[in-house]
């Protein structure tokens, strides 16, 4: 099977940030692979733009480097390579003082075509950029900016931002990106939902007991020290990543795939859900902090010693009983968690359906388990329809619990996409139907910002956790107390 190929119009890409980590390991290998994909028309230029002092020559240089150490080497040719080099150019810009902008005018000269200014850099300065793209005219009715994470800090901060933001932008051309929104399987839940006679008519309360989404890290805090122990686990993934997979979950079926179609869907969700305030915080989420331990093979220090200024009270786990106060979905809980420095890296949205009302099979024939729909998202990308089947062979009736398991990997014979290069096609299209509007943001803030004030108002600390676990001992308790276990990937 192979994947249909549709090029794009020919479009300038302007990273700031461009010689950044987020260009080396992500932005600069999705558009090499784009081009060699066929994607690209011409004549398609990219631009990176940061304060360095870097010759064109120099920059290409960091590119190869950053092409060679994060593109798998099946798919480095050398002619495409010195090709997609070719494309590159370097003009260095201080966002806050305003030099070097005419010179990036100079360098897109009067092309009418699609300009997407990538924001690789930290969100202090999306306003300050956008504010001098303005000023040195350099947004087009053809020009699309792209944000980053995080969108503020909280929901005052969020408004500020969009506010800075849309004074020189309209909504049409901004995009907030969340790459876990370009990961395949997110996209086939859409697909699984609303293109199956099959799930639709039991995606709700009377059938489904409850839903867990689990995205686990293994990593500590690496290089993100300044900005991690300001955010904390709750705003750093639950804020953006964990509830926009709740609302694909979650939302009803849209009119039609156009953004506001999906995204007016995907808010009413957000809305929807049940306030978690005050003492109810406490009941209904945990929060952690990692340890010295063991994670990924290797002893590792605990969070506070990784930071190397003492104790802190940043979590970096976090457990939230979460409900939707609506038709669809009251009464049906959805269990989310996400921790750094975890047992494993994975992140899965798993459907618990009820049980059966009555086994007919007797105790010899074993548990009858409830059907589990899993969705995996990473590492290994794929979806898992967990059934009870009967053991064949001789001997009586003997029950399993099996998966009917489609790994993409091996379902089709074409290279997987990354979530970047899907996005950033996207942004060139002009399609927003991935990239979260304005009002999706402020919303999720709206439920966020209670749990935070809680947590500071209650003066408690992180509960501890061992490095290598599955988080401290109260987010098992979070849902074993309803009866329930955490589906633990593995």
């Amino acid at each position: 099977m192979t994947s249909q190929i549709i090029p794009v119009e020919p479009f300038d890409f302007i990273a700031f940030g461009g010689t950044g980590d987020l260009a080396e390991r992500k932005l600069l290998p999705a558009l090499y692979q784009r081009q060699i994909a066929g994607q690209f028309t011409e004549p398609t230029r990219i631009i990176g733009a940061s304060r360095s002092r870097l010759s064109n020559k120099e920059y290409r240089e960091f590119a190869k480097k950053a092409i060679t150490e994060h593109v798998p080497e099946k798919d480095i040719h050398a002619d495409e390579l010195e090709r997609f080099l070719a494309r590159l150019s370097y003009v260095s810009v201080d966002a806050l003082s305003g030099n070097g902008f005419d010179a990036l005018r100079k360098a897109l000269g009067e092309s009418e075509r699609i300009r997407v200014y990538y924001l690789a850099v930290a969100p202090a300065i999306f306003g300050d950029i956008c504010l001098k793209l303005k000023d040195h005219g350099l947004v087009t009715e053809q020009a699309r900016v792209v944000v980053e994470k995080p969108i503020g800090r909280n929901l005052a901060s969020a408004q500020a931002l969009n506010d800075q933001i849309g004074q020189v932008f309209a909504e049409h051309q901004i995009f907030r990106i969340d790459h876990y929104l370009g990961k395949e399987t997110v996209q086939n839940l859409m697909a699984l939902r609303f293109a199956n006679a099959l799930y639709e008519p039991l995606w709700n309360s009377a059938h489904i007991d409850h839903v867990q989404i689990t995205v686990a890290e293994t990593v500590g805090l690496e290089d993100r020290v300044s900005y991690y122990d300001k955010a904390g686990a709750l705003r750093d993934m639950v804020q953006n990543h964990i509830l926009q997979l709740l609302c694909l979950v979650a939302m009803e079926a849209p009119s039609n795939m156009d953004a506001d179609a999906v995204r007016d869907e995907k808010l009413k969700v957000l809305r929807s859900l049940s306030r978690i305030n005050g003492n109810e915080a406490s009941k209904l989420t945990v929060r952690g902090q990692y340890k010295a331990g063991a994670s990924a093979g290797g002893a590792v220090k605990g969070y506070a010693e990784e930071l190397q200024s003492g104790a802190s009270p940043t979590e970096t786990f976090v457990a939230i009983k979460a409900e939707i106060a609506n038709w669809r979905w009251a009464g049906v809980p959805f269990y989310l968690r996400t921790g750094k420095r975890l047992a494993t890296k994975a992140s899965e949205i798993v459907i618990e359906f009820k049980p059966i009302p009555h086994s007919i099979f007797g105790d010899h024939a074993g548990m009858v388990y409830a059907n589990q729909l899993v969705i995996r998202l990473q590492p290994d990308e794929g979806v898992k329809q967990w059934i009870m089947i009967k053991d064949p062979g001789p001997g009586g009736m003997r029950l399993r619990h099996v998966p009917l398991d489609m790994s993409f990997a091996q379902s089709f014979a074409v290279r997987n996409p990354d979530a970047y290069e899907r996005l950033v096609m996207d942004v060139v299209r002009g399609n927003q139907t991935l990239f979260m509007r304005r009002d999706e943001v402020e919303a999720a803030w709206r439920w966020i910002d209670p749990i935070h004030e809680a947590w500071e108002d209650s003066g408690q600390s992180p509960n501890g956790y061992t490095a290598g676990t599955w988080g401290p001992s109260g987010s098992i308790a979070l849902i074993e107390r309803d009866g329930r276990t955490w589906h633990d990937p593995q």
